[in-house]
This record gives C-alpha cells, sequence and structure tokens, in this order.
C-alpha cells in the first residue's frame, strides 16, 4: 500500500500539512509532543527505580508453598 509513495508524493503531502497548520502550530506541535516523551521517559525511570528488587532464589523469604499435608492433616498431628 505504501510501497508506491515516493520522496516527491512526501514532500506533497508535507506541503499540504504546512498549509492546512502553518509552521508555527506544527513547532508547538513536536515541542509538546517532545515534552511528552520526556515525561513518559522520567516516569519509566523513577517507577524502575522505586521498584522493589524481587526476592533471591535460595533467600529465606522465598518459601515454596508445601502440597504434603493439608491444614486438616497438620491439626490432627497438633493433638
Amino acid at each position: 500500500m505504501f510501497s508506491n509513495i515516493g520522496p516527491v508524493q512526501l514532500l506533497i503531502v508535507l506541503a499540504i500539512v504546512l498549509a492546512i497548520f502553518g509552521t508555527k502550530r506544527l513547532r508547538t506541535l513536536g515541542s509538546d509532543l517532545g515534552s511528552a516523551v520526556k515525561g513518559f521517559r522520567s516516569a519509566m525511570d523513577d517507577a524502575e527505580k522505586d521498584e522493589k528488587p524481587s526476592a533471591k532464589i535460595g533467600d529465606a523469604s522465598t518459601k515454596d508453598a508445601d502440597f504434603d499435608t493439608t491444614p486438616a492433616e497438620e491439626s490432627r498431628k497438633d493433638r
């Protein structure tokens, strides 16, 4: 679909866009888009810094579930 678009057609589209919106509006649109991307990247970096490190394998806080006995069987053992 887009394989037939060449540099001449892109220049025509650019000229039409400039005629409709004007250079000032396109300049502000570009700066707004750039600041939005910068804000998104900084938010992603902050989220990665705030994220707690995951527990390592073999750590005492990571204990697998014990499926050998059920809670009912454990209460019988306590008697």
